[in-house]
């Protein structure tokens, strides 16, 4: 029960209001929250801004392409890797098996035709391909054609994801061309070197005369790409199939997108000043190389300081030459920094992955003899990306084995960003990078 009175405000109108009959003095009504509780929560709330605030922000240079953004697509990956970091931990999957089924079940598209681009998934040689044709045109029968080979670490992402997906078909689109998407198996279902084993055997399917009759592919206009890892892959690709001399047909082109070129040296200047850099620091960039060999992650922080390759690991000494950024990079690029060789390290590293100094895995490291017959180059490379002089050393190496090389570099670019051109992941430098690829391929292809 409550009792009503009547009180005469200012005003001079006549209202009603309300009390509770039997409320103790000095008790706060229950009808409205107390003082304590409102500050509770805006304690709780302040927190909680807080929280997220750490979470997302870390220090990026100004320089970079929107960098708030960037922040908040690192803290979504950043938070699916502590997701599957967990899942590993728990022993419900391997961390890198859970990762790759939450990028994909966010990011996946089915293989649906649009109006101007078919797209069928198939096999080449058994190795699993999306093939995305442009439209004929009556006046060229023949279309040319791009093998492309997606990034990931080699071990996460697909060919049938949609960030990929609408790279290819804006390719197939714009270009009038063949693209055929590969999706090698991944780590840790394979490590080194099945992932380069599929990409060469899908490829070669798809050289063969009766194929690209097939997809109506004019055999002198057929390019290899990739990115990243795939960028590796397609590296690696293009010197294997240099040196088959059994292949009839020779691709005319490769592009490279911010590739992996190397693990013997983790302190290049790029490496050095991007250390933790979204979307890839060095030390997820090292993870990555310890995975692909199955290798031991006791050996990481020994490879992030180049224990693995010091003075006295005699096996990498002659082969560290091969990239020896003092004299591959310009001074524009070295700035102040000083390289880091030590004088005793962990010889056990090389001795239990070799792979670490086989060209297969660092194209970056090949005798000059086999980069003199590689064919026209372009490679991407960003500002703010720990592969930067990866890219710009391969550059300068197949320059001086006389090779055609186009060096694209973008100021404000950071890993992966060619990818991210489509609402939300939108970035400008995204969407710029793709069309600088894009006139590059129907220039030169």
């Amino acid at each position: 029960m409550s009792s009503c009175r009547w009180q005469q405000p200012a005003g001079g109108l006549w209202v009603a209001s309300s009390f509770p009959s039997r409320q103790p003095a000095g008790e706060p009504s229950r009808a409205q929250p107390s003082r304590r509780t409102m500050r509770s929560s805006c304690v709780l709330l302040a927190a909680l801004v807080a929280l997220a605030a750490y979470y997302v922000y870390i220090p990026v240079p100004s320089s970079v392409s929107e960098p708030w953004k960037l922040m908040l697509l690192n803290a979504v990956f950043h938070g699916a890797q502590q997701v599957s970091n967990l899942i590993h931990y728990l022993g419900l999957s391997h961390h890198l098996l859970a990762l790759n089924f939450i990028i994909i079940s966010v990011d996946k598209k089915s293989a649906l035709s649009s109006a101007r681009v078919k797209v069928t998934d198939t096999d080449f040689d058994g190795v699993e391909v999306r093939v995305f044709e442009g439209l004929p045109k009556p006046e060229e029968p023949l279309k040319r054609s791009v093998v492309y080979i997606h990034g990931g670490g080699w071990a996460l992402a697909s060919a049938k994801m949609r960030h990929y997906d609408e790279l290819c078909t804006a390719m197939a689109e714009e270009l009038n061309a063949v693209i055929v998407s590969i999706d090698y198996r991944l780590v840790p279902k394979v490590y080194f070197p099945e992932q380069i084993h599929d990409v060469v055997r899908a490829t070669k399917h798809f050289l063969q005369p009766e194929v690209l009759q097939k997809y109506m592919v004019d055999p002198g206009r057929i390019c290899i790409s990739g990115d990243s890892a795939g960028g590796n892959l397609a590296a690696a690709l293009g010197q294997q199939l240099i040196q088959d001399v059994n292949l009839r047909n020779k691709v005319k082109l490769q592009a490279l997108i911010y590739p992996i070129l190397q693990a013997l040296d983790f302190n290049t200047p790029s490496y050095q000043q991007n250390a933790n850099m979204p979307i890839l620091s060095r030390y997820i960039m090292v993870k990555y190389w310890v995975d692909y060999f199955k290798g031991n992650y006791d050996f990481v922080q020994a490879m992030i300081v180049n224990n693995h390759t010091s003075l006295d690991v005699e096996e990498a000494t002659a082969l560290r030459a091969r990239l020896n950024w003092t004299s591959l990079l310009p001074a524009s690029i070295t700035k102040n920094y000083s390289p880091v060789v030590q004088t005793t390290g962990n010889a056990r590293i090389v001795q239990e992955i070799p792979q670490l100094l086989d060209a297969r895995s660092a194209p970056l490291i090949a005798d000059q003899e086999v980069l003199q017959h590689l064919p026209k180059t372009y490679i991407l490379t960003c500002e703010h990306d720990v592969l930067r002089d990866d890219g710009i050393m391969y550059a300068k190496r197949l320059e001086s084995a006389g090779v055609e090389v186009t060096l694209d570099h973008f100021e404000d670019g950071f890993h992966g960003c060619i990818i991210f051109t489509s609402w939300p992941t939108n970035f400008s430098v995204g969407i710029r990078t793709r069309n600088s690829y894009l006139k590059w391929l129907d220039q030169n292809l």
